[in-house]
C-alpha cells in the first residue's frame, strides 16, 4: 500500500469540498493507495509518466493530479477543484 502525501494547499481545498465531492475524492483517495496505476497519465503523450490525474465530484469538476514515487511507495497529491463550489470561505488556489 503507496502512502499519501498531500500538498500544503490540498488540506484547505479539500476542507472546503462540498460534501458530494468530499465524498467522491474519498473514493479516489482509496484507490490511489493500492491501484495509482489506474488513473490517466497527466499528458496523454507521456502514458507512462509518473504524473497521473483523476476526475472526481459532480460532473468531474474536481481533478486529483499527483505524482507516483515507486521506490518511496509514495502518491504525492495536488487537488485542482476549479468547477466545484466551496462551502467554506477558505479555499485557496494551486500555485
Amino acid at each position: 500500500m503507496y502512502q499519501l502525501v498531500p500538498d500544503n494547499a490540498v488540506v484547505a481545498q479539500v476542507a472546503a469540498l462540498p460534501d458530494d465531492a468530499l465524498a467522491a475524492y474519498a473514493d479516489v483517495l482509496e484507490v490511489l493507495q493500492l491501484t495509482h496505476w489506474n488513473g490517466k497519465p497527466l499528458h496523454e503523450a507521456n502514458p507512462d509518466g509518473a504524473v497521473g490525474r483523476w476526475n472526481f465530484g459532480p460532473s468531474q469538476a474536481g481533478q486529483v493530479i499527483y505524482l507516483i514515487l515507486d521506490e518511496q511507495q509514495e502518491v504525492h497529491l495536488c487537488c485542482w477543484c476549479s468547477g466545484l463550489k466551496p462551502r467554506a470561505a477558505l479555499w485557496l488556489p494551486l500555485r
